[in-house]
């Protein structure tokens, strides 16, 4: 009996064992099942999106600016150089670096003795020159009045001869006087001549009196000229520049004492390629007068200057490419010669062209747009201008419109043909707003979506901040709990 009744224990025990092993295995399989048929197939996962910011593209004219970099420089720019040797006698109180000058201002002065010695010495020969020919004037009026008693003597003698003659045909006079008479006549002629002679070498005596005046004034003037140039003027107003000299200082002729520069007629040489400086000419091409800022930012501060294209450079320079391009500055305030700007040119207005980020164009020529069902799709487009982090672009010829497109901003190697995306940015609030209707959540719900929200790491920080000012609303849209929840998976 005591065998048997442990016997019996022994087989309920084992079959009480058994039945809660069967219980545990069917409540094991039980829950494998189900979580089966929760989580959903290799062949069922839900297809990835990508949050993408977009932009509206909007088709408009836009004047593009060429963007370069030149060097100021003046326009009038005049070494000043000593005319005369010698020593700085006096100096202006302008005369160093940066000193502001006015036109026909006195600059330095030179000792002028030894000029002034020459000039005097100049004025001496001229007065013996000028006496000369009073003397030669002089002379030559008694050689005239020599002539002509000699002329008046060879004509009485000439009569004389004449009576002579006449009376020796009337047997009256004798051969010998004839013959005085005769020689007398000859007699007066040579004395003629001589007096001839006389009054011949004073007329050159005039002319060599008159040459040696005229040699006279020139040295003095020459003199004068030497003098003046003793004292250097300043040729207009303007800043002085590279002072060389100081008062005392021995210098020689054409030693360069300093650099007046024209402050007011400042111009900016910047250099192009050949592709830009096409851009800037006309339809006859002729050279645009198109205006132009010159820009210098340094540590802060911004100086502007405003100007117009002037001319271009006539031949290339050696080792050089593209185009050297000047442009006239006016009211440049604050710009040196020398400053290294930015140039900016404005070009002729572009019609029919979009603006996007530099980042939405891709490495092959395309930009990404937004179809209707959420896919990226590839538009070719063709580069019109480069302005600085944004490019300007119009659609190629056979692809399809941009105008009023959604533009993806930031290319990425997982962007690409097909790839369903989320548009953010201000273009996607524009064209897909949210819905007006609301709810109202639970704690517990909305404590989720904001570890949601917080815990999102591809979510840009503006959006997470205002998901999270909607969350903390008393109701939340209805658009906004959907599309958290369609993310999170619940």
């Amino acid at each position: 009996m005591h065998f048997l009744r442990r016997s019996l224990t022994g087989l309920i025990l084992m079959s009480l064992t058994l039945g809660m092993l069967a219980y545990a295995a069917h409540l094991l399989s039980a829950s494998v099942q189900a979580r089966m048929e929760r989580s959903p197939g290799p062949g069922a996962r839900e297809e990835r999106e990508f949050a993408v910011k977009v932009v509206q593209a909007t088709p408009q004219t836009i004047a593009p600016t060429l963007t370069a970099y030149g060097e100021v420089q003046s326009r009038r720019a005049l070494e000043l150089r000593a005319k005369a040797a010698g020593t700085v006698i006096e100096l202006a109180e302008a005369f160093e670096e940066g000193g502001q000058v006015a036109a026909g201002q006195v600059l330095v002065r030179i000792d002028p003795a030894d000029a002034r010695t020459l000039r005097d010495r100049a004025e001496s020969d001229l007065m013996d020159a000028r006496a000369e020919a009073r003397e030669a004037g002089r002379a030559l009026e008694l050689a005239e009045d020599e002539l002509a008693a000699a002329r008046d003597q060879a004509a009485l003698q000439e009569r004389a001869l004449e009576r002579q003659r006449g009376l020796e045909e009337r047997g009256v006079g004798t051969s010998a006087a004839v013959e005085t008479a005769e020689l007398a006549a000859a007699a007066a002629r040579g004395s003629v001549l001589t007096r001839r002679q006389a009054v011949l070498g004073a007329e050159a005596r005039i002319d060599q009196a008159e040459t040696a005046t005229a040699r006279a004034e020139l040295a003095l003037a020459e003199a004068e000229r030497r003098l003046e140039d003793t004292t250097l003027t300043a040729a207009f107003s303007g800043a002085l520049s590279e002072i060389m000299v100081d008062e005392g200082a021995l210098v020689s002729n054409g030693e360069q004492l300093a650099t007046l520069i024209d402050q007011n007629a400042l111009e900016v040489a910047f250099r192009v390629s050949t592709g830009q400086f096409a851009r800037l000419l006309d339809e006859e091409g002729r050279l645009r007068e198109a205006p132009v800022t010159a820009v210098l930012e340094a540590s802060g501060a911004r100086l502007t200057a405003p100007g117009i294209v002037t001319r271009a450079s006539a031949a290339v320079g050696e080792g050089q490419t593209g185009r050297l391009v000047f442009a006239r500055l006016e009211a440049a305030q604050g710009l040196k010669p020398g400053d290294f700007v930015t140039v900016e040119v404005a070009e002729p207005p572009l019609a029919n062209v979009v603006r996007l980020p530099a980042g939405a164009l891709g490495p092959d020529g395309a930009v990404l747009a937004l179809g209707e069902d959420g896919r990226l799709q590839p538009i070719a487009v063709t580069l019109l201008r480069r302005q600085g982090d944004h490019v300007l672009v119009r659609a190629a010829e056979g692809a399809p419109d941009l105008a009023g497109r959604r533009v993806v901003t930031q290319r990425s190697p997982l962007l690409g043909a097909g790839i369903k995306v989320r548009p953010l940015g201000e273009a996607a609030e524009a064209e897909s707003p949210e819905s007006a209707e609301t709810v109202e959540l639970s704690e517990e719900r909305r404590a989720r979506l904001i570890a949601f929200v917080e815990g999102s790491r591809d979510m840009p920080d503006a959006v997470r901040t205002r998901l999270l000012d909607q969350l903390a609303q008393a109701r939340v849209p209805v658009s906004v709990v959907a599309r958290l929840e369609t993310r999170m998976g619940g």
